[in-house]
């Protein structure tokens, strides 16, 4: 007899509802996020002959545990699982059995719209787990960025514009020696030329320049015991800055290497002119992945990615609408990618002058562009080519007419 299962996952108890071929509801039962149960859970599975385990997200230990004991394991997005919910109730309850019996039910019966999982490489979860941590790193970074910049427009401005990136090495330097107005008694262009000496300061701007950036700011008005309060805050903030930027040096550093060693690596190095572009194309693999059959068409990616919109009809109206509902990191990284090649690529410039020129505006433009690429991008993935510029039919037509 034919068996489905869905798990509604939770950080401490998941919650397990198994239904046969005629959807009648044969067991439910909690199990405990814990090696014990998800042995058990595996172990129960196998021996009641489960044809697929359905769940709300394509990764995380649970997932990992079912592939590794040969379960077939379908994605259901939240979304899917929302608007199914009232096919199975006449009133408006919801609970984790319930969600699991819903679950277990569109294995059953909804495998034409449902995903099965396949694991990709280590090589690609290794690289995934990097460009993501980076990817939070520089999110923190932002944040207390932010929060240093709203410290020194309170009470010194001049100190957050004497530098153009204020969580560069050489800017926390300064604002670690000098983090107060008054701080800065006797600073002169001849001190503050040996202190970018000693920082290894490799700007354009001369000490003097610098200086006169500093003093034509405007001057806080703090008092002692405010200034003394904020100093101390930016001090803390620099102090949280200055390791953050270190450790995000070293996990590029780190994907680089990765990116560069993975099999799929020079497929995705090829979209980019300077070779020191390795985040984008990192993250481009880490989120596209290496299972070729994930998306069976470049409309599959593109969807996946944001870049295709969503038809919207109803009568005479039809629109075009953004679509929230994909990778959202994949859909980052092919809009840098986008923005990047339209200033020094002809064809994007074409496409994306062209879509400027219909009246969008640039984001829309870059998701235009975007999609452009990702029929690139799709078609040398699955052939496993790199981009050769000389075998792109739209840019050879382009430079041929001079466009």
């Amino acid at each position: 007899m034919e068996r489905y299962a869905g798990i509604d996952l939770a950080s401490e108890e998941h919650r397990l509802c198994l239904v046969d071929v005629e959807g009648r509801q044969l067991e439910q039962r909690r199990i405990g996020h814990d090696e014990q149960g998800l042995t058990a859970l595996c172990r129960r599975l196998i021996e009641l002959g489960v044809e697929r385990v359905a769940l709300e997200r394509p990764d995380g230990i649970v997932v990992e545990r079912l592939l590794d004991a040969g379960l077939v394991v379908v994605a259901v997005h939240p979304n899917q699982l929302a608007a199914n919910r009232d096919r199975y109730r006449s009133g408006g309850g919801k609970s984790d059995g319930f969600d699991a019996y819903v679950l277990a039910e569109l294995a059953r019966t909804d495998m034409h719209r449902l995903r099965t999982l396949k694991a990709d490489s280590d090589e690609t979860k290794a690289l995934r787990a990097l460009t993501r941590t980076r990817d939070d790193l520089v999110g923190a970074r932002v944040a207390l960025c932010n929060q240093l910049r709203a410290q020194l427009d309170a009470f010194w401005p001049g100190a957050g514009r004497i530098f153009s990136d204020l969580d560069s090495p050489i800017a926390l330097a300064f604002l670690e020696r000098y983090p107060s107005p008054a701080d800065t008694h006797g600073l002169g262009a001849k001190r503050l030329a040996g202190f970018l000496a000693r920082h290894g300061y490799s700007g354009r701007r001369s000490a003097t320049e610098l200086l006169q950036r500093l003093r034509q700011a405007p001057q806080g008005r703090a008092a002692e015991l405010e200034t003394e309060a904020r100093r101390a805050a930016v001090l803390a903030l620099v102090a949280a800055l200055k390791p953050l930027v270190e450790q995000i040096k070293l996990v590029t550093s780190q994907i680089a290497g990765a990116v560069r060693v993975h099999p799929d690596g020079p497929i995705f190095l090829s979209l980019f002119r300077d070779p020191k572009s390795v985040v984008t194309a990192a993250e481009l693999l880490a989120e596209i992945g290496d299972r070729r059959e994930r998306y069976p068409t470049r409309d599959a990616l593109a969807a996946d990615a944001g870049m295709a919109p969503v038809a919207v009809e109803s009568g005479k109206r039809k629109v075009a609408c953004f679509r929230y509902a994909c990778d959202k990191r994949l859909r980052d990284a092919v809009a840098c990618l986008a923005d990047a090649s339209r200033k020094h690529n002809p064809w994007a410039h074409t496409v994306y002058r062209n879509a400027r020129a219909r009246g969008h505006d640039h984001p829309h433009a870059i998701r235009i562009l975007g999609r452009a690429w990702l029929r690139v991008i799709w078609r040398i993935w699955q052939d496993g080519n790199t981009y050769d510029p000389s075998l792109h039919g739209n840019l050879k037509r382009l430079t041929t007419t001079g466009g």
